[in-house]
This record gives structure tokens, sequence and C-alpha cells, in this order.
């Protein structure tokens, strides 16, 4: 260190933009643009760090300026400030009066409107964001009547805030022409690949029950030394248990979950005549009728309905395989109605029935890993290395049908 160095001391810490996420329809730049009003002649840090992100990310967003009248500051009491904001420019429209609650992320909670999904996961984003050192500023906003009435308080969202000791510490500058998006859960990437694990393995051992000769030294019968081809059944009944409970978890997640893509509105495709139109256009990109697709940020139209029909045919095959797996117990009345089907049937019937479903989710998984990787290849977007790391990557500007414009 150098005597000059000395002289100046060490440097001051600041503030710098971590992860911002949105609840509330506002894109990325709208919401830091939001959270960045405050009282800027006493140099507030925090304003400093979300202008300085304005400036570099999304200039094009207008930096908005109030008076020290229009700022009531946070209290030990209330871990929020309320700042007011005249003639705010909107996205779409004439610009409009709104107060802006910013602070603490449970008090801006309690203190405004949120559905239940949407405040679940702002808890879970902050925690990933303490987590990496931060701190998330929540923002709520309410709009301002023409009597002066301030309306009510709706969740926006928050900015995550990281003290930087150090200007080399800061994020050096990067290509911004692509904006990683956070998408796919820990829990639901896990169920991604547990489920391709069982799938394989359930697979693998039906086809040797199916066809047993594959086994050296296996008559067509079953018949083989020792007891290979007990093993092989049991290792069969163990995978498809393990799918049972994986499909009754799944179950129960699509109505408990905080997670909008572990959700049981996310399996119906057509959620609206938008969608619906979608799916023709979608099916003329990937059929090389039409050059570009409408831009969904998890699952078209046509991925949802394929998906959809994936746990149709799971759900299928999990029934027919627990109806032939009560033949071994027919003394047991329980066991006895699980195999009803048979009954009705026979068991040629639903052999061929679950074996038949076997090809067809097959037939998906084929059609499926095609798919990803020419999607991935063509658009550039991480889709595959999302079932690993959880995030996409999308060019700024976007407009997705399913989420915020990308800023």
């Amino acid at each position: 260190m150098t005597v000059s160095d000395k002289a100046a001391g060490p440097k001051t810490p600041q503030l710098q933009v971590g992860d911002v996420v949105s609840v509330g329809g506002l894109s990325h730049g709208r919401l830091v643009a939001l959270a960045s009003v405050g009282r800027r002649s006493q140099g507030d840090p925090v304003c400093d760090a979300l202008d300085r992100s304005l400036s570099h990310e999304h200039p094009d967003i207008p930096v908005v300026t109030v008076a020290s009248s229009d700022v009531d500051s946070a209290t030990p009491d209330r871990r929020y400030s309320l700042v007011r904001v005249r003639q705010l420019p909107m996205p779409s429209g004439e610009p409009r009066d709104v107060v802006v609650m910013r602070g603490d992320l449970e008090s801006v909670l309690k203190a405004a409107g949120s559905t239940r999904l949407g405040a679940a996961l702002l808890r879970r984003n902050a925690r990933r964001t303490v987590g990496r050192g931060g701190r998330p500023l929540a923002v709520a906003a309410a709009p301002v009547g023409a009597d002066g009435t301030v309306g009510e308080f709706r969740l926006q969202g928050f900015v995550g805030l990281h003290r930087v000791d150090d200007e080399h510490e800061a994020v050096p500058d990067q290509d911004t022409s692509f904006i990683r998006v956070e998408l796919w859960s820990a829990l639901l990437r896990w169920q991604h690949w547990l489920n391709v694990a069982v799938i394989f393995t359930l697979s693998c051992t039906g086809y040797l029950i199916m066809n047993p000769s594959l086994i050296p030294g296996t008559s067509r019968v079953g018949e083989a030394s020792g007891y290979l081809m007990g093993t092989v059944r049991f290792v069969h009944f163990a995978a498809g248990f393990v799918w049972l409970v994986v499909g009754l978890t799944r179950a129960v997640l699509a109505f408990t979950s905080s997670d909008r893509y572990l959700r049981w509105t996310t399996l119906w495709p057509l959620k609206s005549k938008n969608d619906v139109r979608n799916l023709g256009r979608v099916m003329g990109h990937y059929t090389f009728v039409r050059r570009e697709a409408p831009l969904y940020l998890a699952h078209n139209p046509l991925q949802q309905l394929a998906y959809t029909s994936l746990y149709v045919f799971g759900g299928l095959q999990m029934a027919s395989g627990f109806v032939l797996y009560g033949l071994y117990e027919q003394t047991n009345p329980v066991w006895e109605f699980v195999s009803t089907p048979v009954h009705w049937w026979g068991i040629t019937s639903i052999r061929l029935f679950h074996a038949v479903m076997m090809f067809l989710i097959w037939a998906f998984v084929i059609v499926h890993v095609y798919m990803a990787v020419r999607a991935d290849s063509l658009e550039r977007h991480g889709g595959v290395s999302a079932m690993f790391n959880g995030g996409v990557f999308v060019r700024r500007g976007s407009k997705p049908v399913d989420a915020p414009e990308i800023e």
C-alpha cells in the first residue's frame, strides 16, 4: 500500500442491485424504477444503487424525482417508507399519482395486499437473496384518486441489495442482450430427474419381464438359473412403488405448493382464447410453416398439452401396474378388489395395455429430448441446462405471453 492509499483510508462501502423478483406484473426495470423513489437530497445509498442500476441496465426508463415533503420516512415501529410520486410515467396510458411503499419484506407483506402465491414466491426468493448476503427491499404501490384518496396497496415485488466493500467486487460489465431468469424450482427439478430414473428402470425391467429370453440362460417362460428373474421383478416392483410415491407427492403439491409451476393450474394448457390461437401458431412454427412462434417463458400451449398428456399416461400406467401387482395375492379381499379390471377384461388385455403405455411414454421421451435440444440450439436460451440450474436466458426487451416484459 502506498502513502497516498493510506492517507485515503478505507473505501466507503456501497450497495449494488442483485436479484429482482416481480409479482405484480411490472417488468424488472419498472420495478427497480419504482423502488428508486425516495429522499435524494440527503444522498440515500439505496436510491444511489437503484439509480446506477437503472442507468446501466435500463437507460430508457426515466429516473423519478420527488420532493422531500412527499417522503414519509420509515420509523422503528413502521419499517417501511411511504413516498408520493406525482405524475408517474406509466408503461401505457397517462401518468398518474401513486404512493410507493418500500422497506422490510415482512412489514410490507403485512401492510399491502397480496395473493398467497405471490407472498410465498417472494419469501422463497428472499431467502435465497439473504443467503447470498443481500437484503430484499420490498415494494408495493397504491393509486391516488382525483380527490387525493389513496387506494389499496398492492405488492409489486422486491429488489435485492448487496453490500460491496471494494469496487473490484462489483459485477463486471456483461453482454446485456440476454438476461437470466430463474424459472424452475429445485423441488420441480428433483421430481423431473427422479421421474427420468424411475421410468428408465421400470422400462428396462418391464421389457425383460415381457420378454425374459433377452436374459442369457433364460427361457421364454421366464425360467432362469437361481433367482435372476425374481430379482428383475423385485426391482420392477420397488421402482413402481417409488413412482407411486412421486405421483402422489406431485398430486399433493399441485394443491399446496407455493411454486406457480407446480400448481394444478399449470397442467391445463389452454387457459384463454389467446392460448388456443397460439397453439396453432406454435404448431405452424414446429412444422416450419411459420418463421416465428409466440414466446412463452415456461411452456407454450403445445408443450403443456404434451406434458399434461404425459401425466394422464403416467396415471394410467401406474393404475394398470398396480392392478397387475394385485394378482400375486388374490386370497386377500383388498388385492382381489384392486385386480377387478383383470377379472373384467382378462390378464392379457391389461398386460397389453400396460406395455402400450410404456411405448407411448417412451415416444414422448424421444420427441421431448429432440424438441428440447432443437429449441436450445435455435433459441440459445439454455432450456436444457435449466433442468439442472433452474434458470433460462431471455433476450432483453422480449415480451413473453406468460410473464412481464424482460427489461
